[in-house]
């Protein structure tokens, strides 16, 4: 399914049918007083959250999303029938703004949430409503009122409790095959990963209930520049403002200029200019791709200027060969919780 992570629609919620003008008719009644019903409502326009859904694909193509109007009142003050709702599933994450003023409307972040997009017209009344000691017979109803309509800008955030970052090819589609079901595209050449891959990491014995679990998004990967639209960038670091942790996974390179601090160093500074809040976000950077002897080398020195430089902790692992891994998933469980308390608190 072609990933689509931005869209612009048009929606157009149902307009409120008619009040009615009406008169009762009945046999023996010759002044029968106004029996006009009230026009139904009509149809909000509403997302829906879905868990199962990953992409905004299905919506690019709509041009315009409309709902039913309300049916008119009738006589014998017969209420017009409402319209239903337009329902649209959308995937969690999702952000919907108006297009023509920027105006925040609202997200989607948990599955079947409701968020109305735009509300529909209520059903004007019949003339019934208008009688009065002195006017026993009103002649005049109100019309439906008009449904809401605009033009929207949804963008989809991919939600997750770990981000990983790195630049193109330090092995974090390598690394999320290996720790969870998520079957990213793994090849030797920068932006393999041309969309945002989540997978569950579940520690611990699932089958008992006595497991821990918690998602991962393979963020594709940074260059310098990127929060100013270079590689993939301001397409995909929207993405990393829904994390919550970091792990940053960095490796040894033949590239001229690349070397493992430069590019945690370089990495820092396009969070900090894309969002100054996502450098405060707990972190935890790993020396990726340990099955190679140059990286093991490499280890000892890197991870005293680590600490030197920047008080951080440097791991050790290998996806390969699952090196260093458990101690890894345990650090990034743990810093999901207690950010999760943290936040809760």
């Amino acid at each position: 399914m072609h990933f689509v992570d931005e869209c612009e629609l048009r929606v157009e919620a149902g307009d409120g049918g008619d009040g009615a003008i009406a008169f009762r008719r009945e046999k023996f009644v010759p002044l029968g007083g106004p029996a006009g019903g009230d026009g139904g409502r009509g149809g909000d326009i509403v997302f829906i959250g879905d868990a199962g859904k990953s992409t905004l694909s299905d919506l690019i193509h709509q041009a315009t999303l409309r709902a039913e109007p309300g049916e008119n009142g009738g006589g014998s003050d017969c209420n017009g029938r409402g319209a239903k709702d337009h329902e649209v599933y959308v995937p969690l994450g999702t952000v919907v703004t108006n297009a023509d003023s920027g105006e925040p409307i609202g997200e989607v972040t948990e599955h079947q949430q409701r968020l109305i997009v735009a509300k529909a017209g209520n059903g004007g009344r019949g003339n019934r409503h208008f009688s009065t000691s002195t006017e026993r017979a009103p002649r005049r109803a109100e019309p439906g009122g008009v449904g809401e309509r605009r033009n929207l800008h949804l963008e989809l955030r991919v939600m997750a409790d770990v981000g990983l970052l790195g630049f193109p090819n330090v092995g974090k589609s390598t690394f999320i095959r290996s720790v969870s079901r998520a079957r990213p595209k793994v090849a030797e050449y920068p932006f393999t990963t041309l969309v945002p891959h989540l997978g569950v990491v579940t520690l611990g014995d699932s089958g008992s209930g006595l497991g821990r679990s918690f998602v991962i998004a393979d963020i594709p990967g940074l260059v310098p520049g990127a929060s100013e639209g270079h590689g993939l960038g301001l397409r995909f670091l929207k993405h990393v403002e829904r994390t919550r942790v970091l792990l940053h996974l960095v490796t040894v390179t033949d590239e001229p200029g690349r070397d493992p601090i430069a590019d945690y160093r370089a990495l820092r500074n396009e969070l900090a200019l894309f969002n100054s809040d996502l450098v405060s976000r707990p972190e935890i950077v790993a020396l990726s791709q340990a099955d190679r002897t140059e990286v093991r080398e490499a280890y000892d020195e890197l991870r005293e200027q680590f600490l030197a430089e920047f008080g951080i902790a440097l791991q050790l692992v290998s996806a390969v060969s699952h090196a260093g891994l458990p101690p890894l998933l345990e650090q990034l469980a743990a810093a999901v919780v207690a950010n999760n308390a943290a936040t809760q608190s």
